[in-house]
């Protein structure tokens, strides 16, 4: 079984943390006081209407955010969210600032369309695109005037405001969040000491709580007030290196090793372990890392060795060459209880029924 990440380590310790530990990580706790007045004050702004939030009509928006940074599964919430739009004849667009691109400018564009690079405008926005072809995605750092782009320009009437929990500047019609029941609230600090971009207390500001739940324990989550969507990410394909798709068990019992840039690997391990592939080494990175030639070039060999397939998930591979060859496994949701608080929230539903 392969260890912890450092920050896994840190930020989701699974139980006590030992004095020593916390004694090391001292000043950090300091920082994180620190982030958390910035934080209050920012917040005190938008409550004392200081700051208001720009209401964009004519469209409904959902944003779907988190607390924590990294790990928590949002990506295949807004791809279920904009699936189950689209299937209703909603058009639809999904707002991000593109986390790790490069590029200044901002994009809109269409996954049946020739897609950017993923330095032009994250990995996120174009797995969404890639996934949800139908949807537009916008992708740039001020998401009011891509709001007012995506209504005039495009005549979409529902928009998906991606990692949007803290970004107050763009008012919404529902505010999701997403929560890993594995994880919890992780060691309950705010960055950098712990995981988390505001404190639990800011939990109140959301209609609609996502909760992920997972195959192994649950860690404590506080009293969520509001009504609750459970889901759980079921592998529902594996994704071979030309592109076709194979059922879950193709690999049973086929040696693999993992390549992945996530800041929680253990839930993308512990999924190839449900499948039944033979594990056979690791090749992780930090979170968003843009795999260079000759990392790549040393995961090949180190998969030669082990006469292994490399493996990874889908968020990763949109930053692979075409020309490296490996499997990815592909994650779908399933609706477990709250289907009508989603309904109702997607403007969907006029009423839980």
């Amino acid at each position: 079984m392969s260890e912890p990440t450092i920050l896994e380590r840190v930020f989701y310790p699974g139980g006590v943390e030992p004095w020593s530990r916390r004694a090391l990580l001292a000043p950090l706790t300091g920082l994180s006081w620190a982030f958390g007045a910035g934080v209050w004050a920012r917040g005190a702004l938008y409550t004392g209407g200081v700051l208001r939030p720009e209401r964009v009509e004519g469209v409904r928006v959902v944003s779907v955010g988190n607390l924590h940074v990294g790990g928590t599964g949002k990506t295949p919430a807004v791809l279920h969210l904009a699936q189950q739009l689209i299937a209703a004849g909603r058009r639809v667009g999904v707002l991000s600032r593109g986390y790790g691109r490069t590029a200044k400018r901002p994009y809109a564009f269409q996954g049946r369309a020739l897609l950017p690079s993923p330095e032009e405008v994250g990995d996120e926005p174009l797995l969404i695109a890639k996934r949800c072809p139908e949807a537009w995605v916008f992708v740039g750092p001020d998401r009011r005037a891509l709001a007012r782009q995506a209504r005039d320009e495009h005549g979409l009437d529902t928009l998906l405001l991606d990692d949007g929990f803290q970004h107050r500047k763009l008012a919404r019609d529902e505010d999701l969040v997403v929560l890993d029941a594995s994880a919890g609230l992780g060691n309950g600090h705010l960055l950098p000491r712990g995981p988390l971009r505001e404190p639990p207390s800011a939990l109140h500001r959301a209609t609609l709580f996502w909760v992920r739940e997972g195959a192994g324990p649950a860690a404590p989550l506080p009293a969520l007030p509001g009504p609750v969507v459970r889901v759980r990410y079921a592998p529902s394909a594996w994704i071979e290196p030309s592109g076709a798709a194979l059922p879950p068990a193709a690999l049973q019992g086929a040696p693999v090793l993992a390549l992945a840039g996530l800041a929680r690997p253990a839930g993308f391990l512990a999924t190839l372990r449900s499948l039944g592939t033979d594990l056979r080494g690791t090749a992780l990175f930090p979170d968003h890392h843009r795999f260079s030639a000759a990392e790549l070039r040393e995961v090949s060999a180190k998969a030669e060795q082990l006469g292994a397939r490399v493996v990874t998930t889908e968020k990763d591979a949109v930053r692979l060459p075409p020309s490296f060859a490996c499997w990815q496994v592909r994650l779908e949701v399933q609706v477990m209880e709250g289907e009508a608080h989603l309904r109702r929230a997607l403007g969907l539903s006029s009423s839980l029924g």
